[in-house]
């Protein structure tokens, strides 16, 4: 048991590395700030021609930032699914010699590829979505195939 829990433990702060890595050295855009000037006014008056192009400048900086995020998105995944086949390679490649070390790499590529599978979505990108679940399921299936399904051979 406890073998499976320090598997568990190992795959969690491997996704955690890189998630924490990603946002350390990667930064998010920031979001725009609630312009000052519109805070102040009264909500029962309409707005002045002055705050009106204010109010524009907001919405477009905010259009702007959406747009930042998205690929931001969808960038942090690219760069986590890159760790997830890491993680999952190496797993498989130690799994003769290291076995508890080489379930902790494949949980940890399979939680990053999760995390990596989140943030595709976050992307708002439908094709990009679906290359990102078409990865996840190739990557599942040969893992699958690898671990439980390879025939074994006979010396």
């Amino acid at each position: 048991m406890l073998k499976v829990v320090y598997a568990l433990f190992l795959g969690l702060l491997l996704a955690a590395f890189v998630g924490i890595g990603v946002a350390t050295f990667y930064q998010s855009p920031k979001y725009p700030e609630y312009p000052i000037e519109l805070e102040q006014r009264a909500p029962d008056k309409a707005l002045t021609p002055e705050q009106k192009q204010i109010d524009q400048k907001n919405r477009d900086d905010q259009k702007k930032y959406q747009e930042g995020f998205s690929r931001y998105n969808r960038n942090t995944s690219i760069i986590v699914l890159a760790f997830a086949l890491l993680f999952l390679a190496l797993g498989l490649l130690l799994a003769h010699r290291l076995d508890i070390i080489a379930d902790g790499f494949v949980l940890g590529g399979i939680f990053s590829l999760i995390y990596s599978i989140g943030r595709g979505f976050a992307s708002e990108d439908l094709a990009y979505r679906f290359i990102v679940i078409s990865v996840g399921l190739v990557i599942a299936l040969i893992l699958g195939y690898i671990k439980f399904i390879k025939p074994t051979t006979v010396k």
